[in-house]
């Protein structure tokens, strides 16, 4: 055999992920997105729960909730910038020190979060350094998503490769079950019930919610520990030994690749949306007090019915991963969105207050239905992002650009989403909140239509494979 057929069969071997630790690359992109999502979500439940108490006091707990979301969504402004910095080293050095680079950033400015002091100690100082630090949460978080998707695609073998991309959009659902049942124990151990409208006295809202942002550099740890053990990609390192990198990605995304980033950034909208109105804005709209017009609804029994709900995020995405490697990317995602299209339009069948009851009388049961329900979209919508957008873009784009996309598209669905929909719910009703989400899925809809199928493509070369058994049978029809 020669020397170009053994590169052949190894580059092959590569290509199917023979050569690959599959473990080590699963619990790699599994453990360090539960981290960041981890650190992300602890964050909107402060930020609903006890920050607008502490860091924005003003006599109207309304202005002081949508401040307190306000820092909440900075974090979306970053995201871009973070998806230009880290993109541009995993692109130029590789992706496994960029994921090491983007876990510490967002792990340390969680860290300090739980040490910040409040208002009432140093005035106007504190909500800026929480600003501050909010800001950089997103810029780890903006490198993060990505680096953990192209380590799962870049590995995967041969159509199924949604199905190892789905790993790493595990992390959302784990994070968000780690974050909100730290919470959950911690008021429960402590004996908070409320919101922050509670006494500010109390030891929850003066130390105990720090707990969680504290405990963070322990997983942190943890994380930097399985990605150091990591090796570079097949696919990085073979567009490396071609000599296919280039000295300022962010500059060559735009000059070739602006459709797919558009695309991209579109196909990602609704699943933002979906996914803030169902885990921050509605957290704000179920616990807040019923005389500003919202539900009522005791904050430990909320939690416990998104936690339920979530456990059906976490069971989706992978039924998600398999139905995009059998029936692909667009298909799949086509039929998901027309369903948050529909599910938005219900809004205020669930949630109006005449419907739904408040206080006391709130149904959980169809709280807990209307969470399943989008929960479950969620998951089918979510799995299958980590595959289709590396899918868009060349190997020596691919960090910058589908970071890109995910992360601009976090400004107009996730950044924007709780903020519009507190807004809305407020002066307009719940229903609008809807419309709002329903308009957000058109655009996704629009975009899927507009793209092509991903599902064979090769990520070397971003051209159709086709299987050996398929060309034998077309030979023969020949």
């Amino acid at each position: 055999m020669s020397s170009s057929e053994s590169a052949g069969t190894t580059a092959a071997k590569s290509d199917d992920g023979v050569n690959v630790p599959r473990s080590r690359i699963v619990i790699a992109s599994l453990v360090g997105t539960t981290i960041e999502f981890y650190d992300f979500y602890i964050y909107a439940t402060a930020a609903i729960s006890v920050f607008p108490l502490l860091f924005f006091p003003t006599g109207d707990s309304g202005a002081a909730l949508l401040s307190s979301l306000a820092t909440f969504g900075l974090a979306f402004v970053a995201r871009p910038i973070g998806s230009i910095v880290f993109g541009h080293f995993g692109d130029r050095v590789g992706r496994k020190a960029t994921l090491v680079g983007s876990l510490l950033t967002m792990g340390i400015a969680t860290f300090l979060i739980g040490l910040l002091p409040t208002y009432a100690q140093i005035g106007l100082f504190a909500p800026a350094m929480l600003a501050i630090l909010r800001f950089c949460q997103g810029l780890g978080l903006g490198g993060e998503w990505s680096g953990a998707a192209l380590l799962a695609t870049e590995t995967a073998k041969k159509g199924k490769r949604a199905w190892a991309a789905m790993w790493p959009q595990l992390g959302a659902p784990f994070g968000f079950i780690l974050a909100n049942g730290f919470f959950l124990l911690l008021t429960v151990w402590m004996g908070y019930t409320g919101s922050a409208a509670n006494d500010p006295s109390h030891p929850f809202v003066v130390w105990g919610w720090r707990i969680p942002f504290l405990v963070s550099a322990i997983i942190v740890l943890i994380g930097l520990y399985v990605r150091l053990k990591l090796e570079e990609t097949p696919v990085f390192a073979r567009a490396v030994a071609q000599g296919k990198k280039v000295k300022t990605p962010i500059v060559e995304v735009f000059r070739t690749a602006w459709k797919p980033l558009i695309l991209g950034t579109f196909i990602m909208l609704a699943t933002y949306s979906l996914f803030y109105l169902m885990t921050t804005w509605i957290l704000s709209y179920a616990i807040g007090s019923v005389e500003n017009g919202f539900l009522g609804i005791p904050y430990q029994d909320f939690l416990i019915l998104q936690l339920i709900s979530i456990i059906f995020f976490a069971a989706f995405i992978p039924v998600a991963g398999w139905l995009a490697d059998k029936f692909g990317r667009r298909r799949t995602l086509m039929v998901v969105t027309a369903g948050i299209i529909v599910f938005g339009l219900c809004f205020n069948f669930f949630l109006a207050p005449e419907i739904m009851g408040q206080g006391d009388s709130a149904s959980h049961g169809l709280m807990l239905t209307f969470l399943i329900i989008g929960i479950i979209l969620m998951g089918l919508t979510f799995g299958p992002m980590s595959a289709i957008l590396p899918e868009l873009f060349e190997t020596n784009v691919r960090y910058t650009g589908s970071a890109l996309a995910y992360n601009i598209s976090s400004i107009f669905g996730a950044a924007l989403a709780p903020f519009i929909a507190a807004w809305l719910a407020k002066d307009f009703g719940v229903g609008w909140v809807g419309v709002y989400l329903a308009s957000m899925a058109v655009l996704t809809f629009v975009a899927l239509y507009l793209s092509k199928e991903t599902k064979n493509m090769s990520m070397d070369t971003l051209e159709d494979e086709v299987d050996e058994a398929d060309q034998e049978e077309a030979a023969v029809k020949r």
